[in-house]
């Protein structure tokens, strides 16, 4: 007898953004909440692509702009930016997107190992691609987009 819960360990659930002309994902349980744009207050001495820190609902929460990490064009923010909210290590964070589209389940056994560059984007902080249908989704490793040294000093923007 076959439980029909089995094949659930085979799907992760991500949450699907935009960065330009790509589509990107999330696993799911690294993301905390998807907010509005908002009032982002710059903080001196850190990397371009830390833009600041928001107060979220009392928590001062460090902002990168995915665009900027990634070595993309920085564009205007839209009524579709949104900011989501991810844990890092025992951290959060959130990362500028274009548009946060969608949830959605993808087949472990879709994955496939991230290729050298894709859009110019340092495989290291990929954790894999999936082809859906007519999608191309590139799976984010969220622990590696920062490094351990940006970490620390996300860790002390916090604390400010």
């Amino acid at each position: 007898m076959l439980d029909k819960n089995s094949n659930v360990t085979n799907e992760i659930k991500v949450i699907v953004f935009r960065l330009k002309d790509e589509e990107y994902g999330v696993d799911v349980n690294q993301v905390r909440s998807i907010e509005r744009m908002q009032h982002i207050t710059r903080v001196p001495r850190t990397p371009e692509f830390v833009k600041g820190v928001i107060n979220l609902r009392g928590v001062v929460t460090p902002i990168i702009n995915l665009r900027s990490r990634f070595d993309l064009a920085e564009e205007g923010y839209t009524d579709n930016t949104r900011i989501i909210i991810v844990a890092v290590g025992e951290m959060e964070v959130g990362l500028i997107v274009d548009a946060a589209n969608d949830v959605i389940d993808v087949p472990q056994d879709i994955i496939e190992p991230p290729p050298e560059v894709v859009g110019g984007i340092e495989s290291n902080y990929l954790r894999g691609v999936a082809k859906l249908e007519n999608r191309l989704l590139i799976l984010l490793n969220l622990d590696k987009v920062l490094t351990p040294e940006e970490l620390k000093q996300m860790k002390k923007i916090e604390e400010v």
